[in-house]
């Protein structure tokens, strides 16, 4: 049966999903999930959580917990990689911002993402040498951002096979679902480009094509105020992108460089979002504790995240489609070559399977390609320890260059590898 690794398990939201997910797939049911983190308190909570989950659903699903990660991938046949390496809102994204560089997450693109891209990329090359070692036939699955640099540099530095996933697709499916007014199950799309910055090439409805109807709806005023970035850009460039309007605003140089854009786009809630998500994951971890010590019996239902439809596919030769991050062999070609690619991905027995797209729309394949300098910069840093490549990633971040001079870039680049001290000790 099935071993399935959870290396970050303490990631409160997705090991939670993860579970649920995996108790609902019969196929699954005699399978040993191991959990491995290096919060004892945090792993001691979900080794409990999940062993009453498994015992109130019914499941022969054997679960371990860990702070040895060699022990959690012993024999693994899928890893799934949720972790934090040294994420600061200090150095991540208040340094930037004193210098005028407002990031709305800062944790895939831009400094704060080409700063945590130097922390976590080593960490999960790491996990990748531990997997060749004891896991020789895992497949990864990687939820950890930022996950364009990192998928980047796994296939550059590894043999492991490996799926980047994201939750962008299904949620970005939805919205446009609910934008005019049709149910989720009857619209489909064919979506490419990188993490993040992923298009709808094709949105349909039963089969039908619905743009029209979506460029119908970006005219009543409630709708696009609800999506104000990615409802512009689709005006101006044709296409509706997977991120949503907070992160998009971002990647691009057209919506945080000046007080009136961020107002006229409802994005002045940076520190208002932040708070936000911290109180959203202190609000999970209550759940969980709860849930966890509850005489309640506790139930399941599937979640929208693919890994666990990954693994069912594998297992049980039920073939299904995802969007997943892989290198871009032949895939998008007008993407670099061996970049980190989102393209659907047809999963079966035999293992995952990347279809090729041929070529963006130029203009679609313009914009993706001025964050793809900043992936291969970080990139190149991570494999060759080389702190310049670090600097000339964020120099080329289309919104930190429409703020900042090549000198006020390089003086906030000093100031956040300081805050770093010993941190980036393998750079140089």
């Amino acid at each position: 049966m099935a071993k399935i690794s959870l290396i970050g398990a303490g990631s409160v939201v997705f090991a939670r999903r993860l579970l649920q997910d995996i108790v609902c797939v019969p196929e699954l049911s005699d399978s040993t999930v191991s959990l491995m983190d290096t919060d004892p308190e945090r792993l001691a909570l979900m080794n409990k959580f999940a062993n009453k989950l498994a015992r109130d659903t019914g499941t022969n699903i054997k679960v371990e917990a860990t702070p040895d990660r060699r022990e959690a991938l012993d024999g693994s046949d899928y890893v799934l990689t949720t972790i934090r390496v040294g994420d600061s809102y200090e150095r991540d994204i208040e340094i930037p911002l004193k210098y005028g560089v407002d990031q709305s997450v800062g944790d895939t693109v831009g400094p704060g993402g080409v700063f945590k891209a130097l922390r976590t990329a080593p960490v999960l090359m790491d996990i990748c040498e531990d997997i060749e070692d004891v896991a020789p036939n895992a497949t990864l699955l990687n939820y950890t951002n930022p996950m364009a640099i990192a998928c980047w540099a796994i296939a550059e530095a590894t043999d492991v096979p490996t799926i980047g996933l994201c939750h962008s697709v299904q949620h970005t499916t939805a919205d446009l679902a609910d934008y005019i007014g049709v149910s989720k199950d009857r619209v489909k799309g064919w979506v490419a480009g990188i993490n993040h910055l992923a298009w709808f090439l094709r949105f349909e409805v039963d089969g039908q094509d619905a743009y029209p109807q979506l460029f119908e709806a970006m005219e009543n005023p409630e709708i696009f105020s609800r999506d104000t970035v990615r409802f512009e850009v689709m005006k101006q460039f044709g296409y509706f992108v997977t991120e949503s309007t907070r992160h998009m605003s971002e990647y691009t140089p057209y919506f945080r460089t000046n007080e009136e854009t961020i107002e006229e786009f409802n994005l002045n809630q940076i520190r208002q979002d932040l708070q936000r998500r911290t109180t959203r994951v202190d609000d999970h971890y209550t759940q969980l504790l709860e849930d966890a010590n509850t005489d309640r019996r506790l139930t399941a239902e599937r979640s929208e995240e693919y890994a666990c439809r990954i693994i069912e596919a594998m297992e049980s030769d039920r073939p299904t489609v995802i969007n997943g991050n892989v290198p871009n062999e032949g895939l998008i070609d007008n993407l670099i070559d061996l970049s980190s690619v989102e393209v659907p991905i047809l999963i079966d027995k035999l293992g995952f399977h990347p279809m090729a797209v041929g070529e963006l729309p130029g203009q679609l394949a313009a914009l993706s390609r001025s964050n793809q300098g900043v992936h291969q910069l970080a990139t190149q840093a991570i494999l060759d320890g080389d702190k310049e490549a670090a600097f000339h990633a964020i120099a080329l971040d289309p919104l930190t260059s429409a703020v900042l001079s090549l000198g006020e870039i390089r003086e906030m680049f000093d100031e956040m590898w300081t805050a770093h001290g010993t941190e980036l000790a393998a750079y140089s």
